[in-house]
């Protein structure tokens, strides 16, 4: 029993990482305001560490 709860909590965080991760994706892809390569550093941050980065890139964004 213990072994399935501890299954379930990694797929949720999984699952919360992937669902961060695609959502700042999309979010940097429809930014028109950034360079490629400057997307590109962007998607590869949101899958390494979203939740950081987001609020990273929100704070990067707003001063443009």
């Amino acid at each position: 029993m213990t072994e399935l709860i501890i299954y379930a909590i990694i797929f949720l965080l999984l699952f919360g990482h992937a669902t961060m991760a695609s959502m700042m994706y999309s979010q940097v892809h429809k930014n028109t305001s950034l360079s490629i390569k400057e997307k590109n550093d962007w998607k590869l941050k949101a899958l390494i560490f979203p939740i950081y980065y987001w609020g990273q890139y929100k704070n990067a964004t707003k001063d443009n």
